[in-house]
């Protein structure tokens, strides 16, 4: 009798062990494969607990479903995941996976915004990381009582998207998206006003994003964006036309489809943006302006420059006469006449080294 209480104990105990086993290996040991830093997965609405598993299998973060499953269904806790996106670290366990996701307990994503892009290739970057589709998204930039709301218009709205990279969360509507961006850019017209008093030339808000876009496309080159503002202002002051190489670009771009390198003759283009032809501001944005863009025109440097050239090294010299500013494009002329000359006599030795 004694010996057969000794052997239930045994394997009650045995029993113990393994159900230990078990429920460590379920609920608490890690559950996922080595990785560095963290991993994202988004949780569509409408999917079971063996889809989420199977959406955490493939994005890397659970080594497998099954514990996963089991205790999804052990607890209930498979039926109040929520939607959204989760981002996991290495060495997380079944519960601990599975209880950020029924807490609805999500990581923001990262929109980045490019800068001085088009309007469609903006709309695709946006997209790409957010619940919503590009389809979505360009219908909210059609939408006429949002840009009405925002104090613009359907054709100009997208280009008040300043280049950022910014952080929401995966399901936020695409118009809310929209908003928080051109609040952005609101918040730069305000500040401007608060110390300014008024706009330079007085300006309006729309104004500013089309002249902004100009010096986006003029140069990359941030310290000098003041100082190509500062031009175009000299220009409008005077009552010259803006004579810009990048509504001329924007043009050939509208007509053709996309960016090339100008021709004398694109210069006579009869295009409503193109201002060697038009006088003042083109009729809208040529691109999205980064911040640095529109602080330069809110705040141009005071000069007498009124022509500037292209050093063919990523900035310009700028110049006060039309005389000398013909001598400085006559060296840039000759920069890139010598820099295509020794591009040309490379790939004529990699051709020749090739044979």
């Amino acid at each position: 009798m004694k010996k057969d209480l000794q052997r239930l104990i045994a394997v009650l105990a045995l029993i113990l062990v393994v159900v230990g086993l078990a429920g460590y290996d379920l609920f608490l040991r890690s559950a996922t494969p080595e990785f560095e830093g963290e991993l994202g997965v988004n949780i569509h609405p409408d999917t079971t607990p063996a889809d989420v598993a199977e959406r955490l299998i493939e994005a890397g973060i659970l080594e497998n479903g099954s514990g996963f499953h089991w205790l999804a269904r052990l607890t209930g806790w498979g039926d109040q995941i929520k939607v959204g996106h989760y981002e996991f670290e290495a060495g997380v366990s079944n519960k601990e996976i599975l209880d950020v996701l029924r807490r609805g307990l999500q990581e923001p994503v990262h929109v980045r915004i490019p800068p001085g892009t088009r309007k469609e290739r903006m709309i695709r970057s946006m997209a790409s990381e957010m619940a919503f589709t590009e389809e979505e998204l360009t219908a909210v930039f059609s939408d006429v009582s949002l840009a009405t709301e925002l104090q613009t218009d359907t054709t100009h709205l997208w280009a008040f998207m300043v280049p950022d990279t910014y952080f929401f969360y995966w399901l936020t509507k695409p118009e809310d998206v929209v908003r928080r961006v051109k609040n952005r850019y609101d918040g730069l017209i305000a500040s401007a006003v608060d110390s300014l008093g008024t706009l330079p030339l007085d300006l309006s808000a729309d104004e500013v994003v089309r002249m902004a876009g100009i010096v986006e496309w003029e140069t990359a080159h941030v310290p000098e964006k003041p100082t190509v503002a500062g031009v175009y202002y000299n220009r409008i002051k005077n009552g010259w036309r803006l004579d810009a190489d990048p509504t001329v670009q924007y043009a050939v771009m509208k007509l053709e489809g996309d960016k090339r390198r100008l021709f004398f003759k694109d210069y006579d283009l009869n295009h409503p943006y193109n201002t060697y032809r038009r006088r003042g501001l083109p009729p809208g944005p040529i691109t999205n302006p980064t911040a640095s863009s529109i602080q330069s025109v809110l705040y141009p440097a005071d000069h007498r420059y009124f022509f500037f050239v292209a050093t063919g090294e990523g900035t310009h010299i700028f110049s006060r006469t039309l005389a000398e500013h013909r001598r400085n494009a006559q060296s840039y002329y000759r920069v890139m006449r010598e820099k295509r000359a020794a591009a040309a006599a490379a790939e004529a030795a990699a051709e020749a080294t090739s044979e």
